[in-house]
């Protein structure tokens, strides 16, 4: 990558300035100083955007402060002008004719970005809730796309028409396959025509909104030891105007395209316990191999063709149907319920994995608290718990027709429950697992239990256990080393990477 020729002069200026030569990308140029970070908007025209005026680049740096600022206020300062005084030199702000427009931002530890925390492993559970609740954060920030006089409606399906058109013909323009290329473009417009009614239905409910329209890894970065989503796409308003969904799906596709199955699933779960969106799972996979073609022709322009083989390869997986199934794990407090439950969740059904409903989560956002907020005991009585279980039961019938499978978490103490869990799945396969374990190594789990969503005490597991659960029809597993029991079980029965 290089900077415009017509730049050389300015980039020179910025490289002076921090001491360190630019963080290139095909339309920016970022130089990093001790205290301050300049970002260049190089003055190319490209199918997808034009910063080759002068004024556009100030007008789209402006409009990439006016996103971006309220995300990551600590991060983003200002738009300064480059000037040329009366003696030829460049200066940031000086007298004189303006010859370009920067970005001055603070400058990040390139560790802190969250590309380069998952390179490392450093993706951990409690990271991985906070990512998805940022995400979550800046999609209820966003204000649901109004009609107007001109577009009573927004056109969902059109749009995401048009968008696939442009990423083939980019695919096919870089370089890729032309075979593979159009049999995906095929593939991808059939599916888009089956599931027209539903991205309509959800543009109409207000699901559309400006989103960041570039949310991958990258893109995320820690400030204060916090996710914080930032760089959002500034040079085209109706690729960022689009489903909440769509802007998820781009992080779980980066996801999984680093391998880090478990790491999209675990995002896309916490993100649909604080908001049970369960409508967006159907398109789920064509978003994704949407957001993989985009990423298919940016590699291939950057590096040649081969660069985006592997992304192109991965739409085509994400297309690829699994039978849906249910799962449901019960057992005492402490058991390990959950753990097992996320262990299962990535390797069941398309990608990214099986949707994880646990009735601790449920009952939190039904009381509009953070999962890890505790409840009064109040709402933990029958009633509350009759409503927590039918909701659950009814998102994972929901799921199961959007062809998506699903892990019920609870503890089924109840035999009627474990009836209704079994109903759910119809006519999809089902497996029920039963967790057990001494009542040592519960009272031990329970009682060091922190930042979770479970609530119960001693006192709590204690009054189960000396509840009678009836027949265990179930499959019995050992709590103190379930994960390959079940898998096997699962397997057998055609439950992982069938």
């Amino acid at each position: 990558m290089t900077i415009p020729a017509g730049q050389a002069p300015v980039a020179e200026l910025l490289r002076r300035l921090s001491g360190a030569e630019p963080i290139e990308t095909h339309i920016s140029a970022v130089f990093v100083g001790a205290d301050t970070a300049w970002k260049l908007k190089k003055a190319v025209t490209l199918g997808f955007l034009d910063f080759a005026p002068l004024a556009a680049r100030e007008g789209f740096a402006r409009r990439e402060l006016a996103l971006n600022q309220p995300l990551a206020p600590a991060l983003y300062r200002d738009v300064v002008p480059v000037t040329r005084g009366a003696d030829g030199a460049l200066a940031l702000g000086g007298r004189g004719e303006v010859v370009d427009w920067v970005l001055r931002m603070a400058p990040l530890p390139a560790a802190d970005f969250l590309d380069a925390v998952a390179d490392r492993g450093g993706l951990t559970g409690t990271l991985l809730d906070a990512m998805a609740d940022a995400v979550l954060a800046s999609h209820a920030a966003a204000r649901p796309v109004a009609p107007s006089f001109d577009a009573p409606s927004f056109d969902a399906p059109g749009r995401a028409g048009l968008v696939l058109a442009g990423n083939v013909r980019d695919c096919l323009a870089t370089g890729l396959p032309e075979a593979r290329v159009m049999a995906l473009g095929a593939a991808m417009r059939a599916r888009l025509e089956a599931l027209a009614p539903l991205l309509a239905a959800r543009a109409a409910a207000g699901r559309v909104r400006r989103c960041h329209g570039d949310l991958h890894l990258g893109n995320l970065v820690l400030l204060d030891g916090r996710p914080t989503p930032f760089d959002a796409l500034e040079f085209d308003e109706a690729l960022a105007t689009t489903d909440t969904g769509y802007d998820l799906a781009f992080l779980l596709m980066d996801l999984l395209r680093r391998g880090a199955g478990g790491a999209a699933n675990r995002v896309m779960n916490r993100y649909l316990a604080r908001d049970p969106d369960i409508g967006l799972l159907p398109a789920l996979p064509f978003w994704m191999a949407l957001r993989a073609m985009v990423r298919a022709h940016v590699e291939a322009r950057r590096g040649g063709p081969g660069e985006g083989l592997s992304y192109l390869a991965l739409a085509e997986a994400l297309l690829r149907p699994v039978p849906p199934r249910l799962v449901a794990v019960g057992g005492l407090q402490g058991t390990g319920k959950t753990w097992l439950a996320r262990e299962l969740a990535p390797d069941l059904g398309v990608a990214p994995g099986a949707l994880h409903l646990r009735t601790d989560e449920i009952r939190k956002r039904r009381a509009g608290v953070a999962p890890e907020d505790r409840l009064p005991a109040d709402a933990y009585g029958e009633a509350v718990s009759r409503a927590v279980h039918a909701e659950m039961f009814a998102l994972a019938r929901q799921a199961l027709v959007a062809g998506h499978s699903v892990v019920l978490d609870a503890v089924f103490l109840n035999p009627a429950r474990r009836a209704e869990a079994e109903a759910a799945a119809a006519p999809h396969p089902f497996t029920g697992f039963w967790l057990e374990a001494p009542m040592a190594v519960l009272r031990e789990r329970v009682e060091n239990r922190v930042g979770d969503a479970s609530d119960a005490t001693v006192a709590v597991l204690e009054s189960a256990a000396g509840a009678d659960p009836g027949v265990i029809a179930w499959q019995r597993l050992d709590a103190t080393a379930p994960r390959d029991a079940a898998r096997a079980a699962l397997a057998l029965s055609g439950g992982i990477g069938a």
